[in-house]
């Protein structure tokens, strides 16, 4: 992307912390640091707290559109919802949805995602400086789903992606496609999904930045007819040897693509593990556990709550609360609120 060399004022090594999460999360064949990385940073802090990949989450709650478009139906009525999350260093993401039921078997929806890294120095090759600059990244959708049956839906969602770094801009597009089973007496929950299909329109220069596609599968149970409910989330298909990322002395962060691949470990960093207390369909209290992240932050002094969130949600008559925490490392914590309206 960018030619001119940057330095960080504000953000720091948390920037490099927060590209390092979502450049790991990729899956396009080298599953490198692009440009589009913000796209597996969801909006919802219902999927936050379950470890970041929920797709699974039958409820009605807007924002987990981004997880998996089939998960809004007609029973949604009509809602608008606001999502704030301070990300690391400086970075702040914010979100805005509004979600419709269409007849009696389909919904649609509207929103926007904005990620603002802070405020960054700029620096030529030969050491002289350009001034600050903030990048952002902007993305536009619209998400459609309609029930093929009492148990079995189908969604898609659309987005205009929009980035700008310096001097530097690009445009993509890109389609989310995924599907639903749920088994209301079993309290059953199947989906698959199909992320980030699609590319750059206008590249940054002349070289292609890919966008982190990927192919998810998720599970989520209730057990024993109580109010505790099992998420798992299986992602990155694509690629089985997920390449370990490294930080140096450097500030900036390395792949090791030799690094001694054992069956477990790599069968693991591709699954999130969530856990969810639900007496009613209005409160929740979920944990989650991302392995992947957990070893991620192996060398970003990471901490005993590196890989692990949490998060509460609370509904009153018309009005949704839902807030999310994790501390990938020992320096870098983010917290996600979620606000919703159903009119």
């Amino acid at each position: 992307m960018c030619k001119r060399m940057i330095k960080h004022r504000r953000c720091g090594a948390a920037l490099a912390g927060m590209a390092m999460l979502a450049g790991a999360s990729t899956a396009q064949g080298q599953l490198a640091a692009n440009a589009y990385s913000f796209l597996d940073v969801s909006s919802a802090t219902h999927a936050l707290a379950l470890g970041g990949n929920a797709i699974a989450v039958v409820g009605t709650d807007p924002m987990m559109v981004d997880q998996n478009p089939a998960l809004i139906g007609p029973e949604i009525g009509r809602v608008a919802a606001l999502s704030y999350m301070r990300y690391f260093g400086s970075s702040n993401f914010a979100a805005a949805r509004f979600a419709h039921s269409q007849g009696e078997h389909g919904a649609w929806a509207v929103g926007i995602r904005y990620l603002d890294y802070g405020s960054i120095d700029g620096y030529n090759p030969d050491g002289s400086y350009t001034g600050t600059f903030k990048p952002q990244d902007i993305a536009v959708e619209g998400t459609y789903s309609h029930d093929f049956n009492d148990r079995l839906r189908g969604g898609i969602n659309v987005k205009l992606i929009y980035s700008n770094y310096e001097e530097y801009n690009a445009v993509a597009l890109a389609a989310d496609l995924g599907i639903n089973y749920y088994n209301d007496e079993n309290d059953l929950s199947l989906s698959a999904v199909i992320k980030n299909a699609g590319g750059q329109v206008k590249r940054f220069n002349e070289e292609y930045d890919h966008l982190p596609f990927d192919i998810q599968l998720g599970y989520m149970q209730g057990l024993g007819g109580g109010p505790f409910s099992l998420a798992i989330t299986a992602h990155h298909l694509t690629h089985w040897k997920l390449p370990y990322y490294k930080h140096n002395e450097n500030n900036s962060d390395t792949t090791n693509e030799e690094a001694d691949y054992k069956f477990f470990s790599t069968f693991f960093r591709h699954l999130t593990f969530g856990l969810q207390y639900s007496p009613s369909d209005r409160f929740y209290v979920a944990l989650g556990y991302n392995y992947k992240t957990r070893g991620d932050m192996g060398t970003y002094q990471r901490n005993f709550l590196s890989g692990f969130s949490l998060g509460v949600g609370l509904n009153v008559k018309d009005f949704g609360f839902a807030v999310s925490f994790s501390q990938p490392h020992k320096s870098a914590t983010t917290l996600g609120l979620n606000l919703s309206y159903f009119m």
